[in-house]
């Protein structure tokens, strides 16, 4: 079934449900430190005016936040705004009638938008190629390097470098594994968005055809030479017990702030969750493979973006117009990057935070947005798009953890998930 007629299908015979005027639910996927963000941006906003109460509601990981939102479409329940992560991007662009363009909500809503005051490696990633806004970038991230600073003293590494290369993590996590200042070396949180998207465009290589997927209809390229290298040594890594799976999406964090790994990477948006473990952590620049040429290029965007369900009443529009335009206040993006780890989603928030001390007080807290924005991005690095990407994670995590356990080589891995995945793409696009 084409993804356009999984969201509408029942869209006629099904009424949407009734809404409180006033009341703006939001769904999303928070948990943590990153939650209690959610409640108190929320909490602050209803607090600054007598309309609109936004009330968060969470409705389980990114991808069960997404389903959950198809399945309350089709049901008439949908939600006023959504959290969907960027992954589900093509998704809801395919999704027709099902949502509205948060540019329009804001127009409609009598607020100005301005593009420009957006950091534009992340506005662009959530527009059309037309350049209409369809999504706020809520809580955009990038993968960076986390490292314990007790275990690499332990392990006789030097606490104040961090590896930059993945042949350096892969070193750095033998020693610490040999040495017994740790169980695990390693691990590693989404092996598709950081060991295979961000992968991509940070060695400047290409994850698919046509722009990886931005310009058309992709044909994934992730069986390349620099793919099979990169997962067969994670995969002699994972056969010496240096480095750890811990699962799909964010589980293997534990597996770090617990100090049973001296290695991670992981979302910049786990931050929140590292600093309250109470680890003496230190920050890195994601690693990069140093036989790419061009290497390091820029990695693209991670996190969620809100987007802005259809059907609603002209009153509740305008509510989610004017917490929108909340949130986009230069003091409200700041409060969400310092205390979440996220990249502020507008110029005005990064120059109001590189004004203070707190990049200085705070060492590598910069670090996602400068690899983010370091290089114009190439026909590489724009980001990846496809009609069913959460399907395609969900191929290749199958073939990761099939690999990972010993039963395929990384060759084999990446061949079946390019030839599963170019098949399903197929069938998405209804070829």
């Amino acid at each position: 079934m084409k993804l356009t007629s999984l969201w509408l299908s029942g869209f006629a015979v099904m009424p949407f449900a009734a809404h409180a005027q006033t009341e703006i639910s939001w769904w999303h996927a928070m948990t943590g430190a990153n939650a209690e963000v959610v409640e108190k941006i929320a909490g602050d906003f209803n607090a600054s005016q007598s309309d609109y109460v936004v009330k968060p509601v969470f409705k389980g990981t990114y991808p069960e936040t997404l389903n959950a939102g198809i399945a309350a479409f089709r049901a008439g329940q949908a939600p006023d705004i959504m959290q969907v992560f960027d992954v589900g991007t093509g998704v809801m662009m395919g999704a027709g009638g099902a949502i509205v363009p948060v540019g329009k909500v804001l127009a409609d809503g009598g607020f100005t938008f301005d593009k420009s005051q957006y950091l534009p490696g992340i506005v662009g990633y959530y527009s059309t190629p037309e350049g209409e806004m369809l999504s706020f970038p809520y809580n955009s991230s990038s993968p960076i390097l986390y490292y314990n600073k007790d275990i690499f003293e332990k392990a006789g590494l030097d606490v104040n470098a961090p590896p930059q290369t993945w042949a350096e993590v892969w070193a750095a996590a033998r020693k610490i594994k040999e040495s017994g200042a740790a169980t695990c070396g390693y691990t590693s949180t989404w092996l598709t968005w950081i060991h295979t998207e961000n992968f991509a465009a940070w060695n400047n290589v290409s994850w698919a055809t046509n722009e990886n997927g931005l310009a058309g209809t992709p044909e994934l390229k992730i069986d390349g030479p620099l793919f099979v290298k990169h997962f067969q040594e994670l995969a002699d890594l994972a056969k010496e017990g240096v480095f750890v799976y811990g699962g799909r999406t964010s589980e293997a964090k534990q597996n770090f702030t617990s100090g049973e790994c001296g290695i991670l990477t992981e979302s910049s948006g786990g931050l929140g969750d590292v600093v309250k473990s109470g680890i003496n952590y230190g920050i890195g620049k994601l690693p990069y493979d140093e036989t790419a040429e061009g290497a390091p290029q820029n990695t693209t965007p991670g996190g969620a973006s809100l987007w802005v369900m259809a059907g609603k009443s002209d009153e509740v529009y305008k509510g989610v117009a004017t917490f929108f335009n909340y949130l986009s206040q230069t003091e409200v993006q700041q409060f969400l990057h310092e205390q979440s780890g996220y990249l502020p989603v507008t110029m005005a928030a990064y120059e109001a935070t590189k004004a203070t001390d707190f990049y200085e007080k705070n060492p590598g807290r910069e670090t996602p947005i400068l690899q983010m924005s370091g290089k114009p991005p190439t026909e590489n690095s724009k980001g990846v798009r496809a009609p069913n990407l959460p399907q395609l994670r969900d191929i290749q995590n199958e073939e990761y953890e099939k690999m990972l356990a010993g039963q395929q080589t990384a060759e084999e891995a990446l061949k079946n998930a390019a030839t599963r995945g170019n098949a399903a793409i197929r069938e998405a696009v209804g070829g």
